[in-house]
């Protein structure tokens, strides 16, 4: 009973989507003795469902978020995986099957309301005995209360995403972050330095081309629609670890965490292509443009979202659909480096 208690503390105790999932993974894999636990994003593109690994524990290890490392997979198809697609189809509270090793795996969708787009899944050497599944089930039920009450206070109604309120927070974590970064790097070995170094944190502005065109020839419903799109697109594309937000109308801002300037243009150039490949139902084919830069902890937040407005603005007005990054433009004599550009508009 105190493990537990101690347990249901630590899960109310965030405010934080990320550290909410380790909690609940971390609680599960303890409490239910099990050899993985895993909370599992549900995502849906083109009318297919997808799911791919958020969170990850095996026994005797620690909790973990899990990277997508696959650029060209969105994960794997909700159809592979017969019992849970017509667990969600048939609007269930859990599925139990024997794996092909012996074990077995427990699925527990977390709805909100109609909708789940997070699944927790725990695989076991032996069948759950009804106590477990008790235990379990409260602090599922936990989870997704305490969930439901992030996402209501921290997403956009239209998209889902993280709205504008919670990038303050999310942009001052990451800069902590990189302070962190760069003080461990100075105290390690010369080569670990410069691997270190090669990984920034990353800030990209989006914004959708002529998002007004859209509104005014085929009305606002179907506007409402491209951005719900692109808001999948988003999620499909950057990796469980960055933080997407919808900074209102046709803007999104999406943190990118610990990586290099190849890797940053790999996953958002994956993105804005992915975008142009689309087929937008009626309106049929819209682009994105993007401006970002690299996070340091000496920049002011407003330094860091100007210089971003500023490789946005530079694509905007040579022909959009493209993305830009700020250092090579102010590299190339593209951009003049100015302190700030916090006035800068979106268009």
């Amino acid at each position: 009973m105190d493990s537990l208690l101690k347990h249901m503390v630590d899960m109310t105790g965030h405010r934080d989507h990320t550290m909410l999932d380790i909690s609940v993974i971390s609680a599960v894999q303890e409490l239910a003795n099990a050899s993985q636990t895993r909370v599992l994003s549900l995502v849906t593109i083109r009318g297919k469902t997808f799911v791919r690994p958020r969170a990850s524990i095996r026994a005797g290890e620690v909790a973990h978020m899990v990277e997508n490392n696959d650029p060209h997979q969105p994960g794997e198809p909700l159809a592979n995986l017969a019992p849970l697609a017509h667990c969600i189809s048939h609007h269930e509270a859990s599925a139990d099957i024997a794996n092909d090793v012996g074990g077995h795996t427990l699925w527990l969708p977390i709805w909100m309301g109609d909708k789940c787009d997070t699944c927790l899944e725990i695989i076991n050497p032996t069948p759950y005995t009804s106590d477990t599944i008790h235990v379990i089930g409260g602090i599922v039920s936990v989870y997704r209360n305490f969930q439901n009450l992030l996402d209501y206070s921290e997403r956009d109604s239209l998209t889902g995403l993280l709205n504008r309120k919670t990038f303050d927070d999310q942009l001052a974590k990451m800069l902590a972050s990189s302070t962190d970064s760069h003080s461990v790097a100075v105290l390690g070995e010369p080569e670990r330095r410069s691997q270190r170094d090669q990984e920034k944190q990353w800030l990209a502005v989006v914004d959708v081309d002529h998002f007004k065109l859209v509104n005014d020839r085929f009305g606002h419903l179907y506007g409402d629609e491209v951005l719900i799109l692109i808001a999948n697109l988003l999620t499909s594309s950057f990796r469980s670890q960055d933080r997407v937000f919808r900074f209102g109308g046709e803007e999104f801002v999406v943190l990118l965490r610990s990586t290099t300037l190849e890797n940053a243009k790999k996953i958002i150039e994956r993105f804005r292509m992915s975008v142009a490949a689309h087929d937008f139902p009626q309106v049929g084919k819209v682009t994105v443009s993007v401006g970002f830069v690299s996070i340091s902890a000496l920049d002011a937040p407003v330094m860091i979202l100007g210089h971003a407005d500023q490789a946005l603005y530079y694509a905007k007005s040579h022909g959009r659909n493209m993305a830009c990054h700020y250092d090579e433009l102010v590299q190339e004599g593209l951009l003049q480096a100015v302190a700030s550009n916090d006035t800068a508009e979106f268009f």
